[in-house]
């Protein structure tokens, strides 16, 4: 019997030298470092944050104490992926509450990775990006109780981006981050997953030693 692959939806924005970062993180500059015709290898230096393009935040990012990158159970990152289609609410800086979305979150099971669509990922590297809508923190809590501790979102962050404060204010991720959660931030293209073709997710993070987060390749996996 022939071997099926599954049908792969990469989920990732591009990692490339200038690109959009969340306000005041380093950032991306991605050079070369060797060439082919002087030592004939190519090679890249990279600089970047933690929290560049598609990314995780691990506990440690914003509670102290909490899990950092290389001591997340990589199986909580491989799961059945609900995605839960909130762009008829999502506006501008706008919140999007529990009441709106407990419909959809009648079907959510232990262990599953649940991300928000909004669709902002269609505005990433232009200024509205940052202007993004954002989770009321009892959706978090909605889903903790629920078993699920990965939650992912197609913007800067689950929680409203303000450039212009001097220390984030952070609700959604104290209350998920501080139970265990891990976040997956700035995930694209979540539109073209089949969502009745029970898709599951990957989203592995590199194994940053005592690190906060770490960017990764989200993809999104179901049947041909």
């Amino acid at each position: 019997m022939a071997h099926t692959h599954p049908k792969i939806v990469d989920l990732t924005h591009p990692l490339t030298s200038g690109m959009q970062i969340y306000p005041g993180d380093p950032e991306v500059q991605i050079a070369p470092a060797t060439s082919l015709a002087e030592d004939g290898v190519v090679v890249h230096a990279l600089q970047l944050g933690t929290h560049t393009g598609t990314h995780l935040d691990a506990p440690s990012h914003s509670i102290a104490d909490g899990h950092t990158v290389d001591g997340l159970d990589l199986g909580r990152l491989v799961a059945p992926l609900l995605v839960v289609d909130v762009t008829e609410f999502a506006q501008p800086g706008g919140r999007i509450e529990l009441a709106q979305v407990a419909g959809q979150l009648e079907r959510l099971t232990p262990g599953a990775i649940v991300v928000f669509r909004t669709d902002w990922s269609k505005r990433f590297g232009r200024p509205e990006y940052l202007e993004h809508p954002f989770l009321d923190a009892a959706i978090a809590e909605r889903l903790l109780a629920a078993g699920v501790t990965v939650v992912g979102v197609d913007t800067l962050s689950p929680d409203r981006t303000d450039a212009t404060a001097e220390s984030a204010d952070l609700p959604f991720h104290d209350v998920f981050l501080g139970a265990g959660g891990v976040i997956i931030e700035n995930l694209s293209n979540l539109s073209a997953i089949d969502t009745a073709r029970d898709p599951w997710i990957s989203a592995l993070p590199l194994p940053f030693t005592g690190l906060d987060g770490s960017p990764v390749r989200a993809v999104a996996m179901h049947r041909s």
